[in-house]
């Protein structure tokens, strides 16, 4: 079966990693079915867009019929995670098993919990968080399940993630935007540790490897990124592609729970503030011994890409 023949299925198709999925997978020829709640905006020529709730099994069963790749890129609001999120990844991993497809599952490094040192796939899953416990369970089951026999996975985790379409992340509308639009911008905890993040272009093609490759099922693998950043010289790359200086606030653990009286999301993120008050410096030397280096994209490039992204979703906001 040539390239041209398979199909990927992007379920979650209107998200950071989802939409930017999409886009490089079209970009290089595949056919690729976008499946999300809601129709996605301006989607590449030649892709099928179809309407489907990932939390109801038969619908996403139907969403992932003909797949050859099914990529789990979709997750629900952080207050509902405890209760909607493990169903939803069953559903989703029950669909891909059911038409044979591999499942590539786009995590994060919440299962880890706080780490000394560069974080590697060998670590212990030690979760100190409600949300880290949830993906901790979520990815043993779908691991215990490719170790049945019963399911073709792939576990493809990043950091927080930065780039066009990236408006929900920590680093999206609070950061991007708010400078983008000369607002003060929030930075989570400490601006002098460094901190990866990973840009959704280079998370795409990351994904991509991780589902054409046999070998990496059954597997836990970090994604490549640039070198990590202290939350000031992340402010400096967007003030030097906006050609002007940003005002930035550190977010304290107590300014969180204040906002989070009013802002369920705020309240939600006030228990992973450890990852942004310590080093939380990704490893991904794993992934590029299997594949080779990936080459991610550099942060000053990554950087002027998104602020003309946020410069222009403003723009268009304000029409």
């Amino acid at each position: 079966m040539n390239g041209a023949d398979q199909l990927h299925v992007v379920v979650g198709a209107t998200g950071g990693a989802g939409g930017a999925l999409v886009s490089e997978l079209a970009s290089r020829g595949h056919r690729v079915r976008a499946v999300s709640r809601k129709p996605a905006p301006d989607l590449p020529e030649g892709v099928e867009q179809l309407a489907a709730d990932a939390a109801d099994p038969a619908q996403t069963r139907t969403a992932c019929e003909g797949a050859t790749v099914v990529y789990h890129c979709v997750q629900p609001p952080y207050q509902q995670w405890a209760a909607e999120f493990p169903p939803l990844t069953q559903s989703i991993a029950d669909a891909a098993a059911a038409t044979g497809a591999r499942l590539v599952y786009a995590d994060n490094l919440y299962a880890y919990g706080p780490v000394d040192g560069p974080i590697t796939e060998d670590l212990p899953a030690q979760p100190t968080t409600n949300k880290g416990r949830v993906r901790a369970r979520m990815a043993e089951r779908l691991l215990a399940a490719h170790r049945a026999g019963t399911l073709q996975v792939a576990i493809a985790r990043s950091s927080d993630y930065y780039g066009p379409g990236g408006a929900n992340s920590v680093v999206g509308d609070i950061l991007f935007g708010a400078a983008a639009t000369d607002k003060r911008a929030r930075w989570l905890g400490r601006l002098d540790v460094p901190h990866s993040l990973n840009y959704l272009p280079d998370v795409a093609r990351a994904l991509i490897i991780l589902g054409a490759r046999p070998e990496a099922l059954g597997e836990v693998w970090h994604l490549p990124t640039a070198e990590p950043l202290t939350g000031r010289g992340f402010v400096e790359l967007i003030a030097a592609a906006l050609g002007r200086p940003v005002k930035v606030t550190a977010t304290s653990r107590l300014a969180l729970r204040i906002a989070g009286v009013f802002d369920p999301r705020a309240r939600e993120s006030a228990e992973m503030l450890y990852q942004w008050e310590r080093p939380f410096v990704l490893d991904a030397s794993k992934f590029e011994r299997a594949f080779g280096p990936l080459e991610p994209t550099l942060h000053h490039q990554a950087v002027a890409t998104t602020v003309a992204w946020f410069r222009e979703r403003a723009g268009r906001t304000r029409r």
